[in-house]
């Protein structure tokens, strides 16, 4: 996902602990209608110091509805 003039940039909507959540995350999404991305995969589940968490990122057009569709799974 990168810059779209009509989309406004990318913005995380939400973090996840771990890639399977934030892909469940961002199926809901999709099925949705809203285009989506996750981002740091790579540093999820480090036990360290410095855990990581996966990102799922919109369209800064689609941010409030994809809040509200995540925020269901209160």
């Amino acid at each position: 996902m990168s810059q779209d003039t009509n989309g406004g940039d990318p913005v995380v909507v939400a973090r996840y602990p771990t890639e399977l959540e934030a892909g469940f995350a961002a199926s809901k999404l999709r099925e949705a209608g809203i285009e989506c991305r996750t981002v740091g995969g790579h540093t999820a589940g480090f036990r360290a110091e410095a855990p990581g968490q996966v990102g799922v990122m919109v369209h800064e057009r689609d941010v409030e509805r994809a809040r509200g569709l995540l925020a269901d799974d209160g």
